[in-house]
This record gives C-alpha cells, sequence and structure tokens, in this order.
C-alpha cells in the first residue's frame, strides 16, 4: 500500500496528504516508524535457554528471563517462543480402563 503511495507521488507529482486520501489511508500510517529494536538478544536468550532445558515451555522461560533480569511480559515471551517453532505437543490422556473390558460387563 505504501508503495502505492510512492508511485502516485513519483508519476503524478502530488502531495503525500493528497495520494493517501486516494488509496484512503492515514497519512500517519506511510509516516510512521517503529521505535521497537529487533529484540535479537532476547530471541537469542530464549533459544539457549531451549537449547539446554529441552522439555521447558514458555511459561517457565519466561520465570527464567526473571531471573536473570530480563523485564518481558509472558505474551513477548510466547510470540517469540512460537516464531521459533519451540511449541511442545499436546499429551493425548491415557485411559484407566479399556473399552473391551466394559463391554464383558
Amino acid at each position: 500500500m505504501l508503495e502505492l503511495v510512492d508511485q502516485l507521488q513519483g508519476e503524478w507529482k502530488i502531495l503525500t496528504r493528497r495520494a493517501c486520501a486516494v488509496l484512503q489511508i492515514d497519512p500517519s500510517l506511510y509516516v510512521y516508524k517503529s521505535k521497537r529494536g529487533t529484540q535479537t538478544e532476547l530471541t537469542r536468550r530464549i533459544r539457549d535457554i531451549c537449547a539446554t532445558r529441552v522439555r521447558y515451555g514458555y511459561r517457565r522461560v519466561h520465570i527464567l528471563l526473571q531471573r536473570d533480569g530480563w523485564a518481558v511480559n509472558p505474551k513477548r515471551i510466547y510470540r517469540r517462543y512460537k516464531e521459533l517453532g519451540m511449541q511442545l505437543r499436546n499429551k493425548m490422556p491415557t485411559r484407566a480402563a479399556s473399552s473391551a473390558g466394559r463391554r464383558d460387563a
């Protein structure tokens, strides 16, 4: 969408405000620059923890990061954990009694 604004400005020599109005987007969207960093250090630390402690989920990883001094939200840890593909599989519950035993009774 932002490429279309640039294309309109280049071909038609119009202002950014006019190009955004034509495409029906807010001009602040065109100007916005993210202030958030890449967080590569956090991702590297999560990967290190998961490499040494294979069975830990994102909640346990969050606790370990808190102990190391990281002030991060558990939702951010969950998002990074899933992006890295480190989601543990859900275990299927085992049945206490087999169905064959119930049919005989």
